[in-house]
């Protein structure tokens, strides 16, 4: 009997793949910086590089996740370093940004659609997510507008981000997991 595969429910990928599309079709060079920094942040950030991340962003990084009106966003190179440092020791990492808009000027890539992370039951049960059982995993999906705005010499300062909550929750199985995600979890 042969089976067919199944797509996964996660492809970091899938998260810059509208950014890639749009950089091979710009000509102002100004854009295609701008375009340039997140692409090869949004990279980083999939392969874990921390020194990559931060090598992408403005020597005084300011961030801002807006949820129920708050700003939950790290400020400072430090402050922004260890959010990064803390987010890959989550194992929240593993993540792909589906993109429904995106718009660029000379300074800001305005990004927005779904974001969709797997999250260990434990991890997402401790953030207040409603989950059954904390030994599963759980794919969890929200709405966000990210603006990334870009300093002169072509860097990122910071990211204003905007988030709706989750639109799913949902348990997911092992075999739906993606195997970047089995071996950074689940590898003993």
């Amino acid at each position: 009997m042969t089976t067919t595969p199944t797509t996964p429910v996660i492809d970091p990928r899938r998260t810059w793949s509208l950014v890639e599309e749009r950089l091979a079709a710009t000509t102002n060079e100004r854009h295609r910086v701008v375009l340039s920094v997140v692409l090869e942040h949004m990279k980083a950030e999939a392969a874990a590089d921390l020194d990559g991340l931060m090598a992408t962003l403005s020597p005084e990084p300011d961030y801002h996740f807006w949820t129920g009106g708050k700003d939950f966003g790290p400020k400072t190179t430090e402050g922004v370093r260890t959010y990064y440092a803390n987010f890959v020791a989550s194992n929240t990492n593993v993540l792909e940004y589906e993109m429904e808009r995106l718009v660029v000027d000379d300074h800001c890539l305005v990004t927005e659609g779904l974001l969709k992370q797997i999250y260990p039951g434990a991890y997402a049960a401790a953030h207040g997510f409603p989950v059954d059982d904390e030994s599963a995993d759980y794919l969890i999906v929200n709405r966000q507008l990210l603006l990334w705005p870009v300093d002169a010499e072509g860097r990122i300062q910071g990211e204003d981000s905007y988030s709706s909550g989750p639109v799913s929750i949902t348990k997911l199985t092992f075999d739906q997991l993606p195997q970047g995600y089995v071996e950074l979890v689940h590898a003993h």
